[in-house]
């Protein structure tokens, strides 16, 4: 198999990380290719359409309903009965039902009316019973606060606007328990989008200001909605989690070779480098903030081109690093990695995994997680039945090693004339050894017979004229000077 085949379950074009709508920023998996201000763009369109058809069929069954009520009010009419007469709040409530259409602009607006005033005044509700851990984590959002009003305090009247508007939202949402992981998101990165809009006409001509107070104002929300927003209830993430982990856990066996990674793991330097890079990737889970999870990925990714470095003694190329951050995940096999993925892509700064670095190597994770979900036998250069023993841990590439059995004809013949000589050469040097051993016993001439017993001293021939061994007699004779207890002790040897 040629190079290029060897390549074909690997290799992923670059362009294909970036936007299929050709914006110029880095896709995601989760929106369907495209980067997040292009899915917000289509998500609206589409929730616009949903609300303009909603708003029809809610105006034909309110019309429908009027038509009904004159039909009923005529008939009654001519037959001398009146109609029913509602009440003005019956009346009201059913208007106000006709008139309801579910919205998530409608979410967000309320959101930003929302004064701190008018949080305070909403009545309390009862705190809901909270586990040991639980309350152990309660004081990091109170840190994180004291930290972002720190932060604040130099921007005098900007900076009160932006924790009054930070805190308002994040004291709605906490009540609003049935949102789904969807609208959740949705109404975090409206906010966002907003937040950004109104530092942008403070700050004009000051990118680089109003991305250091959005990765702050980033890191407040999310503290203090963490427990609500990661791994919802409402959303899959934990089943997703617990299929992922089952099925890195059943390509244990896979090897650099399979995968064509440009590693030499032999080399204490790379293999340290592997270390860390697994060791970080398994490190995102314990950190809260989409920011500081993105942080690891890119630690983890610098330490995987530094060991491709150090292995090919030249400059890695983005070709090499996919094959090695999929053997990265399989044996790291990360704690909650689609919770991870799904909880940095619903709530982290749109901008960040847009463009530059941790952009570019979220993306690339995206894209190894997706190919171990579909990873088969043309994906590592396997036959079919390879890859079910595999799979099923009937067999193993380095059970087979050990062993020194040969390899299957689709692996023999990839290694080589040069494996097939050394494999003869094993097979002669073996088959060498037993013959002289086999010579060495036929030359040795035992004496098969079965051996005399004897007695223990029977090799002592001066033993045979001694006299017998002294033994102690009883002396059965009384004695006056003796003490009874003596007397009962007193005896001979003859």
């Amino acid at each position: 198999m040629n190079s290029g085949s060897e390549r074909r379950g690997i290799y992923v074009d670059q362009a294909t990380l970036l936007c299929t709508k050709g914006c110029g920023f880095y896709g995601n998996s989760n929106w369907g290719g495209l980067c997040s201000k292009c899915w917000r763009e289509d998500h609206h369109k589409s929730r616009a359409q949903q609300i303009e058809e909603d708003h029809a069929l809610a105006a034909r069954l309110q019309r429908e309903e009027e038509e009904a009520a004159y039909a009923g009010s005529n008939k009654g009419a001519h037959s001398g009965i009146s109609p029913p007469q509602l009440s003005k709040p019956e009346e009201k409530r059913n208007s106000q039902k006709s008139r309801t259409v579910p919205t998530g602009k409608k979410f967000f607006t309320t959101l930003a009316k929302t004064t701190l005033g008018r949080d305070v005044n909403t009545p309390s509700q009862p705190p809901p019973t909270t586990s040991i851990s639980q309350q152990l984590q309660a004081t990091e959002p109170d840190q994180a606060t004291r930290q972002f009003i720190d932060f604040l305090k130099t921007m005098q009247k900007p900076g009160r606007d932006i924790f009054k508007q930070c805190h308002s939202f994040c004291h709605s949402v906490a009540y609003k328990k049935d949102l789904g992981a969807d609208d959740l998101s949705e109404a975090v990165q409206d906010f966002y989008q907003s937040m950004s809009d109104r530092l942008h006409n403070i700050y004009k001509g000051n990118p680089e200001r109003v991305e250091a107070i959005m990765d702050e104002v980033e890191k407040y929300i999310t503290l203090q909605l963490y427990e609500q927003v990661f791994c919802p209830e409402s959303a899959e993430d934990e089943a997703k989690d617990l299929v992922i982990q089952k099925r890195i856990r059943a390509l244990h066996w896979v090897t650099v070779q399979m995968l064509c990674a440009p590693l030499k793991e032999e080399i204490p330097a790379v293999a340290d480098s592997l270390d860390r890079a697994i060791t970080d990737i398994i490190e995102m889970d314990s950190k809260r903030v989409p920011r500081d999870k993105l942080g690891y990925v890119t630690r983890c990714s610098k330490h995987i081109f530094s060991a491709i470095k150090r292995s090919k003694r030249e400059a890695a190329s983005a070709d090499d690093f996919l094959p090695v951050l999929i053997y990265v995940v399989l044996k790291a096999n990360p704690p909650r990695l689609q919770s991870n993925i799904q909880y940095i892509t619903r709530f982290c700064n749109p901008r960040r995994l847009m463009s530059g670095e941790d952009g570019y190597y979220f993306t690339n994770l995206c894209c190894a997680i997706a190919f171990i979900e579909k990873l088969d036998a043309q994906s590592l250069n396997l036959t079919p039945e390879e890859f079910e023993l595999y799979m099923s841990d009937q067999a193993s590439p380095e059970r087979q090693q050990a062993r020194g059995t040969s390899l299957p004809p689709s692996s023999s013949s990839r290694s080589g004339p040069r494996a097939d000589r050394l494999e003869n050469d094993l097979i002669d040097w073996n088959d060498g050894v037993e013959a002289s051993v086999q010579d060495v016993l036929e030359g040795l001439h035992l004496d098969s017979g079965t051996p005399s017993t004897s007695a223990i001293d029977s090799d002592n021939l001066d033993s045979e004229g001694l006299p017998p061994p002294l033994q102690p007699q009883v002396f059965a004779g009384h004695r006056s000077h003796t003490t009874p207890s003596e007397s009962q002790g007193y005896c001979e040897f003859r």
